[in-house]
């Protein structure tokens, strides 16, 4: 399904009946990452489960020059909007951790629940905003395979490309269906990045740290240390995974999530 929000074409997938619960994909792969989970998901009959393309991912359309994470904040409120939602449960993985986090900020009254997996509220240091840039020229100048060569190694664990090589497989077909530009854009914002650690000894509802065992990018210890600032936040390690925790462990990490989701 497709629908025009902020000016763009957004691609999502819209599935099920009752509590509302949207998933936001990492930097820079597509809705599809979640497509086993939210199936697994569905069978209880007890969700409406929704997952967003970013602008520029998947098949969702861009127009801009810099994706920011407010700007996707607001594409996922227009999304709501338009599906008829006032509240709902946000599932942000990497990138859609930090979407979900400035959707927080933004309109903390339309959230629900909360989970966010190998993510954090910082911002990024002089050296990650160097980095990032780095990242949207090689989009720009190289192409999708050379970001699939340099993201792959960071974003899933030695033993994931060892023991279930179709993961790599499938990341790597994710990144293809980019648009440089979306990536590039993307690359861009989130390096723009404000610091929302503050806002975390807000938030009033349930919330679940999920984190991967051997993540590199965000590791276990400062996923503990941000979760301390959430009252009452629930932290899970996944084991054996890295960054990409949900398709590198997916029915350890759909278990985690059931379990949290059963509690409302």
């Amino acid at each position: 399904m497709k629908a025009t929000i902020n000016t763009v074409e957004i691609a999502y997938d819209d599935h099920g009946i009752g509590l509302p619960v949207i998933f936001l994909h990492a930097f820079p792969l597509n809705r599809s990452m979640w497509t086993d989970l939210a199936a697994a998901l569905l069978k209880e009959q007890r969700y409406r489960l929704v997952a967003p393309d970013w602008r520029g991912f998947g098949e969702s359309t861009i127009n801009n020059t810099i994706s920011t994470m407010e700007l996707f904040a607001d594409d996922v409120a227009g999304l709501m909007d338009t599906l008829g939602m006032q509240q709902a449960i946000l599932c942000g993985l990497s990138m859609g951790g930090y979407a979900a986090l400035a959707f927080l900020h933004k309109y903390p009254q339309r959230l629900a629940g909360l989970i966010l997996a190998d993510t954090r509220p910082g911002a990024d240091s002089e050296e990650a905003k160097a980095n990032r840039e780095h990242v949207a020229r090689l989009a720009e100048t190289q192409g999708n395979g050379a970001i699939a060569d340099l993201q792959i190694p960071k974003l899933i664990s030695d033993y994931t490309r060892r023991n279930h090589p179709e993961v790599e497989a499938r990341v790597r077909r994710m990144i293809a269906t980019a648009m440089p530009s979306g990536i590039a854009a993307a690359s861009r914002g989130m390096a723009q990045r404000a610091d929302l650690t503050h806002i975390l000894p807000t938030i009033s509802f349930p919330t679940l740290v999920v984190v991967g065992e051997l993540d590199v990018l965000t590791p276990p210890k400062m996923a503990r240390e941000y979760a301390a600032k959430i009252p009452a936040a629930q932290v899970v390690v996944i084991p054996h995974a890295g960054h990409l925790s949900n398709l590198e462990q997916p029915e350890i990490f759909l278990e985690v999530v059931r379990n949290f989701l059963a509690t409302f």
